[in-house]
């Protein structure tokens, strides 16, 4: 067979490619495979102790019992599937549960109030098990503008408790705090408590950092905000022998310059570039957002379509980047408003009241995770029932379907020639791939439920589906 292109110029033209699609791959490496934290809790640098998220998850878990103390009051109020045949009469109510409680997995599935009763019984296991899964000490919003000595205590006292938990081993999986913004009005204060802050830490722990953790920098706007902390972070590594890049941070989207800059260009590609690898996160601030979107304050939600926009422009701007992305935060506390000892009326009052707002964080959550936001924050450990029920809720009522789609999919896909729509069928079977990844990492199902869809652990660890069906289709060769 003749051919007009000779080997040395073909050479010559790949190795040119070849540069460039290695640039490309080292951008856009894909997703991380360690765990992503599904929430982020904010708490006042002020009220931080060494066992702060274990006392969040047992107030979380006092809420959840005492407004939803069975698993139907907790359907009911979260509107789950099946919830609409539960049972209003108490006798009735104690009966379902003894039934429920002695069926198996696979009968659970299939019994119309098992969905509720599922859901519940996780909720609860992960509230007394790890109530927290991310925690930031704040001295920003959460903290207020307060004199430079009480920031100056705080910042001391709070690193003293973080060296403790770490001793203690009392600290969330993952941690860190959020500093003011590096604005010409707060930067000097910004500075003043990161230098604070970690030089107390690593005195106290003698150079070692918690797990996971990250200095959070709100108020992102400008490159030059980024490169000035990475400088801090140079010097503090440098003081306390830390490794280069030990330091690492997470950016805040809060305003409408931080979408679209001055040149009419998305900045937040850039901004993770200039962070060097030390930018783990970018983190979205509804109300600050809104805000700068001149909404009014009934209307500053995290549904609203300005924030639906900056959403879908950050997915695109850091799509496979490795660069994990969170929504923000239901403002409405799910907190009855009366106190004390209370008549029934009092009590019926602060029941309602709890249940429309854990609806209400329940489906901003969901609206989230539509949009393939799976991480949000929480401002109050009343709001955890309603972020646990909402992640779990999501992936759960999807598994069965999911669970036969996926190994159907894989055992015809995988002997199928390569032709017809194969390639584009591809893109479903990585999205099925995508829901187990994205559903265990939150711990709404487990590794043996994956195995489930025929797919060994190496596979799933691959976390590609065209990689998937490459190796299956030559084992069949």
């Amino acid at each position: 067979m003749k051919l007009s292109i000779s080997q040395d110029k073909k050479a010559s033209i790949f190795n040119e490619l070849k540069n460039a699609n290695q640039a490309f791959n080292n951008i856009y490496k894909g997703d991380r495979e360690d765990r992503q934290p599904i929430h982020t809790v904010y708490g006042g640098a002020n009220l931080f102790k060494s066992n702060t998220t274990d006392v969040l998850g047992n107030i979380a878990l006092k809420s959840l019992l005492h407004y939803a103390p069975n698993f139907v009051e907790f359907g009911k109020a979260f509107q789950l599937k099946g919830s609409d045949t539960l049972p209003s009469n108490e006798t009735e109510q104690l009966a379902l549960a003894d039934e429920l409680s002695s069926l198996s997995n696979s009968a659970l599935k299939n019994h119309s109030a098992g969905f509720s009763y599922t859901i519940y019984q996780k909720v609860i296991a992960k509230l007394k098990r790890e109530g927290v899964e991310d925690f930031r000490i704040d001295f920003e919003d959460g903290f207020g503008n307060r004199s430079d000595k009480e920031e100056d205590d705080t910042a001391v006292t709070a690193a003293t408790q973080v060296a403790k938990g770490m001793k203690g081993e009392t600290l969330s999986p993952f941690i860190g705090i959020r500093i003011k913004p590096f604005t010409e009005e707060l930067k000097e204060r910004g500075l003043r408590t990161l230098d604070i802050f970690l030089t107390t830490l690593l005195t106290e722990t003698n150079g070692k950092l918690p797990d996971n953790f990250v200095v959070m920098l709100p108020k992102v706007t400008i490159e030059e905000q980024i490169v000035a902390l990475i400088s801090f972070f140079e010097i503090i590594e440098d003081q306390f022998n830390l490794a280069k890049g030990a330091l690492k941070m997470e950016m805040m989207v809060e305003t409408t310059q931080a979408i679209i800059a001055e040149n009419g260009v998305n900045p937040l590609r850039k901004f993770i570039t200039t962070s060097q690898g030390r930018c783990t996160g970018m983190h979205f601030g509804t109300y600050d957002y809104t805000a700068s979107n001149n909404i009014t304050a009934r209307y500053q939600e995290m549904d609203h379509d300005v924030c639906d926009f900056a959403h879908y422009m950050t997915k695109v701007a850091l799509a496979h980047t490795g660069v994990w992305l969170s929504d923000g935060a239901t403002n409405t506390m799910p907190i009855g408003p009366h106190r004390g000892d209370l008549t029934k009326e009092q009590e019926q009052e602060n029941k309602d009241v709890v249940h429309r707002a854990w609806l209400k964080g329940y489906d901003h959550i969901r609206h989230s995770l539509y949009k393939g936001l799976y991480q949000g924050w929480d401002l109050n450990p009343a709001q955890l029932p309603m972020r646990y029920t909402a992640v779990y809720a999501f992936f759960l009522e999807s598994y069965d379907d999911a669970v036969l789609r996926l190994k159907t999919f894989v055992e015809k896909a995988a002997q199928a020639t390569l032709i017809g729509d194969t390639f584009d069928d591809a893109a479903t079977g990585q999205g099925l791939l995508n829901y187990f990844l994205k559903a265990l990492n939150s711990g709404a199902i487990t590794i043996d439920e994956v195995l489930a869809t025929g797919l060994t652990l190496d596979e799933i660890r691959t976390r590609s589906f065209a990689k998937i069906l490459k190796d299956r289709r030559a084992i069949l060769k």
